[in-house]
């Protein structure tokens, strides 16, 4: 309840209250519910009941409802929500959210503590100094919070750590989060945190559900994250959402401390929630007193929680240890456990994948494990079953691999009544010879675990995967082009291989089920956009097993064209390629120089499946058909990189002699080695990477001596550091650009 001294409620003046007095009382009503949400939300401290709290908050609406100039974008009547939206637009983060890496076991930990001593004392830092800062890792939604001049301006979703969702109308109905900060307005500060739910508040919300008749959340962390991303902000308002702020992006005008436990308490100070579990430790002797503290205390908290998080106290520290991938070297998740249950094995079924690999899935009852109700779970292949001895009907272990990956752990011991007496409670399962899908023969190919279908296109499980894979973003990058809309253009029989889709137009398509004439007209011009491409996604568009987009593009470096791939002698360039290397590992002991190998990079395991692919026939027809129906790539001259056997020397179009891959290609940037490092201003990493390698560039991820240029955009880091030690010459994107010939 408010105080004697807090001011009277203006209902009881009458009508005849001056403005000035209304304007006063708002201001007033405004800052004891902030207060109220700060002491509820932040601080776990209610210093009012709900009715009462209720009461000024009605209050307050009331009177900007009389008074609109009264109304303000930060009073807390804002916060329930506005008008729905037609979806979220994105968000670029000024500095990537990264992920972190994880450990699982307490020599995962020590291993970090040693990489972090090492790599400080490399760079001349010393070592003996060291700290960690400890805290939580939240089971939630990580998002990032903008501030401008002290004022909340922007809330966006992580998104892949670059590119984000905006969600501001909804971050504002968070009442955990401050519209404004306390104490200071610095020009800019981005917070990044967690948005959770708390369990209780969770299982409200379930019942809730459940008496409405409506679909129950799963978990609190899905239900925070579903909440977060409503359309409608009045949604996300009904539902109780909290924020633990974590750390910082961007920040202009204002010295934020050196530690990054001094940062947090700086962050709570400024009125932001962060978790009160929290600690320092000097080694990993105590990271891991920690870690074990915080696992007799989990299942207390009023949140969940999926291990602890270790980072470097001394942020000026982050920058110098750098970066591996899109993680820091400065940090470590420690991971709890997988939770292990017990459920029934209630039958064994076969999926086929794009691949044609036949992988057998586990039905098990349902049952609540790690966080998620589980149905199944992959079993791999046939030697998984018999090395667990697994028997349909049997009672299982069941737990969730890293608190992601369903798994069978093993099977409880039978009972020997039901075995002997031959119930059919149990069933030994046998993977089939004929194929689920196509009903075409499998095979196990010798020194494999996994049978496959032999009938690739043909067979329409491996179709519709085939045919998705295809128009993914990466690979031909037909936009629209969906795994429901792909199951109709296969089940009505439009599309067989991926040349069909170029046969398709817009009054074919708009007479598929809830495909409007707009929608068809975009997925054909997206179609038609595709035809244009590089050899490597091209390469890569087509599935070979074992060829990813790393693999396409020394591909695509090597050879001009497909039919280039078609005629290579690939058992004889796997025997060269084998020749080579011993003869390099010759040189090498005595010193000298090494020949170059062709293909450098790609196994025999990768030769073999490039060579079976290129030489059935069904699969040259759909290759010959996409270049008919108009698929093409810029012209890249290369010479073959095969054996100097005289059979098949040329092939159409490409050059006739023999090299290793690397050799010059046409382009302006040929020859010229790239690293691509931080967030550069209108470019993706993928993008800035597909234009070095579009103009002959090469790119690599890391800096050496043999690195010619160093594109660095904001948040470069380590990278950016090593370029300038080695004096390697360092570029932005317009200087990228420019070289390329694309200003």
């Amino acid at each position: 309840m408010p105080s004697k001294s807090e001011p009277a409620d203006p209902a009881a003046a009458g009508p005849a209250a001056a403005p000035a007095e209304v304007s006063a009382r708002a201001d007033e009503l405004r800052r004891l519910i902030e207060r109220y949400n700060h002491e509820y939300y932040v601080l776990d401290e209610p210093s009012v009941p709900d009715a009462e709290y209720d009461r000024l908050f009605a209050e307050l609406q009331a009177l900007e409802r009389e008074h609109p100039e009264l109304a303000s974008p930060e009073s807390p009547t804002m916060r329930v929500g506005g008008a729905v939206a037609g979806g979220f637009a994105t968000v670029r983060h000024s500095r990537p959210m990264l992920s972190l890496n994880n450990a699982f076991d307490d020599e995962s930990v020590r291993a970090f503590d040693r990489r972090v001593r090492e790599l400080l004392a490399a760079d001349g830092l010393d070592a003996a100094a060291l700290r960690y800062s400890l805290e939580l890792k939240y089971d939630g939604l990580a998002i990032s919070l903008r501030y401008e001049d002290g004022r909340l301006v922007q809330g966006a979703t992580r998104g892949d750590g670059v590119v984000g969702e905006d969600v501001t109308a909804n971050v504002r109905t968070i009442r955990a989060i401050p519209l404004r900060l306390k104490g200071v307005a610095p020009k800019v500060l981005e917070v990044r945190g967690e948005v959770l739910m708390w369990r209780a508040d969770f299982l409200a919300m379930n019942a809730r559900q459940r008496e409405a008749g409506e679909r129950e959340f799963v978990n609190p962390r899905n239900a925070a994250a579903g909440s977060l991303r409503q359309l409608d902000p009045a949604l996300t308002a009904r539902r109780r959402l909290r924020f633990f702020a974590y750390g910082v992006g961007e920040v202009v005008g204002i010295e934020t401390p050196g530690s990054h436990s001094g940062l947090l308490d700086w962050l709570r100070d400024a009125g932001l929630p962060v978790g009160p579990e929290r600690g320092c430790a000097d080694n990993a002797d105590g990271l891991l007193a920690f870690y074990q503290r915080i696992v007799q205390r989990r299942a207390g908290l009023a949140y969940d929680i999926d291990g602890v998080v270790y980072k470097v106290d001394r942020r000026d520290w982050h920058d110098r240890l750098g970066y591996v991938a899109r993680a820091p070297r400065f940090a470590l998740a420690h991971k709890f456990p997988a939770e292990e249950v017990v459920t029934d094995l209630l039958d064994i079924e076969v999926q086929v994948g794009r691949t044609g690999k036949l992988t057998p899935v586990a039905r098990l009852r349902p049952v609540f494990v790690g966080g998620v109700t589980v149905t199944n779970a992959t079993l791999h292949n046939e030697d998984e079953i018999a090395r667990k001895e697994l028997m349909i009907g049997d009672s299982v272990v069941v737990r969730r691999a890293g608190d992601v990956i369903p798994e069978v752990v093993r099977a409880l011991p039978r009972d020997p009544a039901e075995l002997a007496a031959g119930t059919g409670r149990y069933r030994r399962f046998t993977m089939p010879t004929r194929c689920p899908a196509c009903g075409a023969a499998t095979a196990r190919e010798e020194g494999e675990a996994d049978r496959r279908c032999v009938a690739a296109l043909a067979c329409p499980a491996q179709r519709r995967q085939a045919l998705w894979h295809f128009a993914q973003r990466r690979a031909m990058d037909i936009d629209g082009l969906g795994e429901k809309l792909i199951g109709q253009l296969v089940d009505t029989g439009l599309v067989q291989t991926p040349a069909d889709l170029y046969r398709l137009d817009a009054e074919t398509l708009a007479g598929l089920e809830r495909m409007g004439e707009k929608s068809a007209a975009n997925l054909v011009a997206a179609i038609d956009r595709s035809r244009a491409t590089d050899f490597a996604r091209f390469l890569f568009a087509l599935g070979i097993r074992h060829v990813g987009e790393e693999v396409a593009r020394i591909l695509a470096d090597a050879y001009p064209d497909a039919k280039a791939l078609e005629n290579e002698d690939w058992p004889a360039l796997a025997e060269r390629k084998a020749s080579i290397q011993k003869e390099n590992a010759r040189r090498r002991q005595r010193g000298e120089p090494l020949e170059a190998v062709p293909l450098e990079g790609i196994g025999p395991e990768i030769v073999d499946s490039i060579s079976r692919f290129f030489a059935a026939p069904g699969n040259r027809e759909v290759v010959e058909a996409l270049i008919e129906a108009g698929v093409h790539w810029p012209r890249r001259e290369a010479p073959r990189v095969g054996s100097t056997s005289d059979e098949g020397k040329a092939s159409a179009g490409s050059s006739t002699g023999h090299g290793a891959v690397g050799t010059a290609l046409a382009g302006p940037l040929a020859g010229r080695t790239f690293v691509i490092t931080g967030t550069l201003p209108s470019l993706t990493r993928e993008q800035a990477e597909d234009l070095v390698r579009r103009h002959a560039g090469k790119v690599t991820g890391s800096v050496s001596r043999k690195t010619d240029y160093v594109v660095a955009g904001e948040a470069a880091g380590s990278k950016l550091a090593k370029a300038l030690e080695l004096e390697i010459a360092v570029i932005d994107e317009a200087q990228l650009r420019a070289m390329a010939g694309e200003n």
